[in-house]
């Protein structure tokens, strides 16, 4: 069965417009790898190893994939990336990725005050209550790291 999921995988993935690049799966995870240690200051992404567990085929599609091939890409930096993530996922309502991101943009250089603009412009396109909704998710990231750097 996991051979089964595992070859799934590697169809489905080899299908994507960039998986084209003649990087074998090995590679891409690698690199997905990287990428998130590189945004989340050397550590894996908790959220990802605890997929991981139960769902290693959606595991390994989102760090080949997502990460390896998408979040790794030129012609952005780390930080207007992480910023433009922000933007989509509380316009969305995805408010435990906006924060997991707004982490991210914190760690390769954006400023609160940055955050907050970007919710601010969220009321445009998506409105207040998703607006609201992700300055309530920003507000309890900036109290966690505040409090993890008083802590000893």
């Amino acid at each position: 069965m996991m051979n089964a999921c595992r070859l799934f995988l590697a169809i489905l993935l080899a299908a994507l417009p960039m998986a084209a690049d003649a990087q074998t799966m090995a590679e891409r995870l690698r690199q997905g790898d990287e990428t998130v240690r590189s945004l989340n200051q050397g550590r894996p992404q908790p959220v990802l190893e605890a997929m991981r567990q139960e769902f290693p085929f959606l595991a390994d599609a989102t760090q080949a994939y997502a990460l390896g091939d998408v979040w790794s890409r030129p012609g952005l930096d780390a930080r207007t990336r992480q910023l433009a993530a922000v933007a989509a996922f509380a316009a969305i309502g995805e408010t435990g990725f906006m924060k997991t991101h707004a982490g991210y943009a914190l760690n390769v250089g954006a400023t609160e005050d940055e955050l907050k603009e970007i919710i601010y412009m969220v009321t445009v396109p998506a409105g207040f209550p998703k607006a609201i909704s992700a300055s309530q998710a920003l507000a309890d990231l900036f109290a966690q790291r505040r409090a993890d750097a008083k802590a000893p």
